[in-house]
């Protein structure tokens, strides 16, 4: 069946990208959740979707013990999201403040992850491609997917992932199609579609067979994945 994903966690009713989401996700049906991770000054990781504070502060100058208590280590992110697999997003990206050129943010978060989750909870994306070229040199065995939203890029995005070994690809959900999914299929590539909080559009994406879908909405999409898999309305897909 397809994954529910909690996009940041439980995206409604609490704070993005905190303990708190991430525990809510599991208790509305997420099966993963997905978080993103940033670098502090002195140089440890956290969970936190923006380069700046809401106080207008850069992580990547802010030190650890001066963040917002609401701002967990991806180390407690990761202990939050017990039982649960874990999309770990990368955001690091080329003219953004607090840019690493050097991407060295993956070589941490591969060495952290691989530490606290078994290889088959958890998957590393990113828009930045370097980014996630950096995971599979660094440890091979972490599954890692490349993040898009150009139609032109998925288009060319199952053949691309396959080719660097990635696990999949997470594509903006309005570019996914059957033709889209047959690729990827061919492939051996999954298809991971972000971020649907439209009933019809879950629906949809569910009947077509994608691999998982990142919701802000886990109970509604959990609801669909249920119905449409005892109806016996959800395609086989390859592994």
């Amino acid at each position: 069946m397809t994954l529910v994903v909690g996009h940041r966690g439980a995206s409604a009713g609490v704070r993005q990208n905190t303990a708190a989401a991430f525990r809510l996700a599991r208790r509305l049906g997420a099966d993963w959740v997905e978080l993103d991770v940033r670098r502090t000054v002195d140089h440890v990781l956290v969970a936190h979707h923006d380069a700046h504070l809401p106080d207008g502060r850069l992580i990547a100058e802010t030190p650890l013990d001066e963040l917002p208590d609401w701002v967990p280590s991806l180390a407690e992110a990761l202990e939050a999201c017990e039982g649960m697999g874990v999309l770990v997003e990368i955001k690091n990206d080329p003219g953004e403040a607090g840019y690493d050129g050097d991407n060295t943010i993956a070589v941490a978060v591969a060495g952290l992850v691989s530490a606290y989750r078994p290889y088959d909870e958890v998957m590393i994306s990113s828009f930045n491609t370097a980014a996630v070229e950096r995971i599979r040199e660094v440890d091979e065995r972490l599954a890692t997917a490349l993040l898009m939203f150009d139609p032109v890029r998925v288009l060319q995005g199952p053949d691309r992932a396959a080719a660097s070994g990635h696990a999949a690809i997470h594509p903006y959900h309005a570019v996914v199609d059957a033709g889209l999914l047959r690729r990827a299929r061919e492939a051996s590539v999954a298809v991971w579609a972000w971020t649907v909080n439209e009933a019809a559009v879950a629906e949809e994406l569910v009947r077509l067979g994608v691999d998982a879908i990142i919701t802000g909405d886990c109970p509604m999409v959990r609801a669909i994945v249920e119905r449409v898999a005892a109806e016996g309305g959800s395609p086989q897909r390859s592994q």
